[in-house]
């Protein structure tokens, strides 16, 4: 298991590539909230979206999740206890007024990051306008 890679895998590398084809630019890896110990993949400071990209053996995909045959009892714990961070997180940041993507690792990339950047344009485009800003959104913007 220690092969397994926390950041850089080939799913995110490919969304990301794609995303910066875009003309988006991002933080990777980064805790969109200091006080909460949970990094998000890709992470649009600014605009407050988050993206994380799932493993579909670590996160438990409905789709493509097999449970172990060894040790399956600690497997099953610890499936059901990333599944359980991951409601939290996105609980926790919403209610801080982020955005959360959720991407499977088997998702076409292209898709994946079309969906982003629609996303970022709902988010941006709710934005008030220029002449009623707030001080708050004046200052994650520059």
């Amino acid at each position: 298991m220690r092969a397994n890679k926390a950041r850089d895998t080939g799913p995110e590398q490919r969304i990301r590539s794609l995303l910066h084809s875009k003309g988006l630019r991002y933080r990777v890896n980064v805790r969109p909230l200091r006080e909460l110990r949970r990094t998000a993949d890709v992470v649009f400071t600014a605009s407050r979206v988050a993206v994380f990209i799932d493993g579909c053996y670590w996160h438990g995909c409905s789709e493509h999740y097999r449970p172990a045959r060894a040790n399956d009892s600690f497997w099953r714990e610890k499936i059901d206890g990333n599944r359980a961070r991951d409601r939290e997180t996105d609980q926790l940041l919403a209610d801080a007024g982020w955005t959360v993507i959720r991407i499977w690792e088997h998702e076409d990339p292209a898709e994946a990051a079309d969906r982003v950047e629609d996303m970022l344009k709902r988010v941006r485009a709710a934005w008030p306008s220029s002449d009623e800003e707030s001080p708050e959104r004046r200052r994650l913007t520059t």
